[in-house]
């Protein structure tokens, strides 16, 4: 990584990074399953801000903060929508998406 990113910057591209993944292994797990809410849309919405948020990050974007509150919003609605479910996988995508969240809101500010 280059020299423009402080630990605030690696920690927030980390936590990007493991909410895509989460979020796509509970959109493949909900795929094709009844659900009462807004869970798996959400993974895809979520997992491509944590995508395009982890990438501004490390190219030094002049949008960065934008994007990192954009995604700090997107992976708080996408943790309410899977934490109301009791599977292993979308508990494990909500608490990625609270990471995401908390870690965007730092560089957000």
């Amino acid at each position: 990584m280059s020299n423009h990113l402080n630990q605030s910057a690696k920690d927030c591209i980390a936590a990007c990074n493991d909410c895509a993944t989460e979020c796509g292994n509970c959109f493949a797990q909900m795929t094709g399953k009844a659900s009462k809410n807004d869970c798996p849309a959400c993974c895809i919405e979520c997992a491509a801000i944590c995508r395009l948020c982890a990438d501004a990050i490390a190219r030094n974007s002049p949008f960065a903060k934008q994007i990192c509150k954009l995604c700090a919003d997107i992976c708080d609605w996408c943790a309410k929508q899977c934490g109301e479910h009791d599977m292993d996988h979308c508990k494990r995508c909500a608490e990625s998406c609270r990471s995401c969240a908390e870690a965007c809101r730092k560089m957000a500010a």
